[in-house]
């Protein structure tokens, strides 16, 4: 119930600040395009293939910027990262942060920060940019054309309006050439403590049968663990839904169109397993009520012999604590809950929305620093230095290409958590970051998932055609698309938790229903609108 009044909250959010857009665009006059802001020029002379920021001596800077999210660190020029950025481009920034009611007053009231970040590429304050934003492509042209150097060509043409202009870049965008980089590493598997392993010599996790055998002998030599774990859901529909379907290699089209993936027989196939491993008591009710920090605590203490894991980075410290403290029983992933038709797993990974999404408003009082803050960020030597700080001081870079910690700055960060947050802020300045340098760095992820890493690269495969799909927030259809989730995220607990097949067959006949009665054929009418332009996005 929270859950779906939340849903609810942001669908009116959105409502409310396309309203806000469309005033702010109202009282800025003139067209909705970029190119009603007449840009002045640059008080510097432009260099052509050099950062801007380099030939820009002005000092006395300053820059307001918005982030979309309260746990976002407002602090500047009081750790290393920060002190170097202020340095190199001269700039004082003042964050300022909140949720979409504070955003939705800086449209109703016209006095945009100079920059702001959003994080819903569907959103309508993204979809509605070139009424309040500038476009990049204008203020690279005009202040820093080095921007084009360091922008992937593929992410700009991901987020290119209808007047055929780029308004916001994102961070974590991963193109087709990140993901055939072998620099982009999975977050989803299957995996299982090695003392269970061992004791089960050779058991069958591969099938819905093998599986639920597993579970069994799981239960009768291991009574004090729980056999089957699975992500919470206080961040979406657990690891039981789009986790478990990439897992099986479900398709997310067909013949172009999009594809119910939910209904899928290969997944409901395991759905019905997974319903007899519950009958068999190999599955706790507790998982379904366990909030992030329950099942993290359960991690971190080892209870489940065997998960299937959504992002185990988040959960990396939960990981890293159960093995440093029993190394002979740490999790590894393996091959398990395998496609019945024999489909490959197809592991996704963010891709080209990425997650943050970064704008220069119309009000910004000095657009020319703003692009060079952005060029800046997305250069390989911003990302260098908020991925690792200095070279020498604090990184090293190694004979093949990667990169290591300086002995002292490793000593703070293995010693003093604090201190690594605080006064060096490593890895934490990600509003432009990208998962390719972490991969420079073992180091940036704990040696507990590292096997996980490495046992999933192949299986990796974009989804793109299926990114921001849903109907626009505000319609009746994505109202409709909001009961729909709301409906099968307890269907699907429903059927796990059905005492019979019967039971089973008869949710999900209901479930069907239930789309029917919600107007689903509206709602994939404009999802495949959607992939139609996608595909064609791809293609540039």
């Amino acid at each position: 119930m929270l859950k779906s009044i939340s849903v609810i909250k942001r669908a009116v959010a959105a409502g409310v600040a396309l309203a806000a857009a469309v005033s702010l665009a109202a009282c800025g006059g003139g067209k909705s395009g970029g190119s009603s802001v007449s840009l002045p020029d640059a008080k510097y002379t432009v260099p052509k293939d050099s950062p801007a920021w380099k030939a820009d001596k002005s000092k006395n800077n300053t820059l307001t910027w918005y982030v979309n999210a309260d746990w976002w660190n407002k602090s500047w020029g009081q750790d290393l990262i920060t002190k170097q950025i202020a340095k190199d481009l001269n700039l004082n920034v003042v964050f300022s942060t909140g949720d979409d009611t504070k955003l939705n007053t800086y449209f109703a009231s016209g006095d945009l920060p100079d920059i702001v970040t959003t994080f819903d590429a569907n959103s309508q304050a993204v979809k509605t940019a070139p009424q309040w934003a500038l476009p990049l492509n204008d203020l690279a042209a005009k202040y820093d054309p080095y921007f084009n150097k360091v922008a992937s060509k593929d992410t700009l043409n991901w987020y290119k309006a209808k007047d055929g202009k780029t308004y916001g870049y994102p961070s974590y965008s991963n193109t087709p050439k990140d993901y055939k980089s072998g620099m982009i590493h999975p977050t989803t598997a299957f995996v299982i403590r090695k003392d269970v392993l061992a004791a089960l010599n050779g058991a069958d996790f591969k099938t819905p049968q093998g599986f639920e055998a597993a579970m069994k002998t799981i239960k009768e030599k291991f009574p004090d663990l729980v056999p089957f774990g699975f992500n919470d859901f206080s961040g979406g529909n657990s690891s039981l839904d789009a986790t478990l379907q990439d897992m099986l290699g479900v398709p997310i089209t067909k013949a172009g169109k999009f594809y119910d993936r939910q209904q899928d027989k290969d997944y409901l196939t395991w759905l019905r397993a997974l319903r007899q491993v519950h009958a068999d008591g190999n599955i706790s009710d507790d998982s379904f009520a366990d909030d992030a920090d329950g099942f993290k605590e359960k991690v971190s203490s080892g209870k489940y012999a065997t998960m299937l894991v959504n992002n185990f980075v988040s959960s990396g410290t939960q990981l890293q604590t159960w093995a440093s403290a029993h190394p002979d029983d740490q999790y590894v992933a393996v091959d398990g809950m395998e496609s019945t038709e024999g489909h490959k797993p197809t592991l996704n990974q963010a891709g080209m929305s990425g997650w943050s999404i970064n704008f220069v408003s119309k009000k910004a009082k000095n657009a020319a620093k703003a692009i060079q803050v952005f060029e800046y960020l997305l250069s390989d030597y911003g990302q260098m230095l908020t991925n690792f700080g200095i070279e020498g001081q604090t990184y090293k870079k190694n004979a093949d290409g990667t990169v290591s910690w300086t002995d002292n700055a490793n000593k703070v960060r293995l010693d003093d958590p604090e201190a690594w947050q605080k006064e060096y802020r490593m890895g934490e300045f990600v509003l432009f970051g990208h998962d390719r340098y972490k991969a420079l760095n073992k180091d940036s992820f704990v040696p507990a998932i590292w096997q996980m890493q490495k046992w999933g690269q192949s299986y990796l495969k974009p989804q793109y055609l299926i990114e921001n799909i849903d109907p626009d927030a505000s319609t009746p259809e994505s109202r409709a698309l909001t009961a729909i989730r709301t409906n099968w995220t307890t269907t699907m607990v429903s059927l796990i938790r059905a005492g019979s097949d019967s039971a089973f067959d008869s949710t999900l006949t209901k479930y069907q229903k239930f789309l029917k009665d919600n107007n689903i054929d509206a709602i994939n009418k404009i999802r495949n609108e959607k992939i139609t332009l996608n595909a064609k996005n791809i293609e540039q």
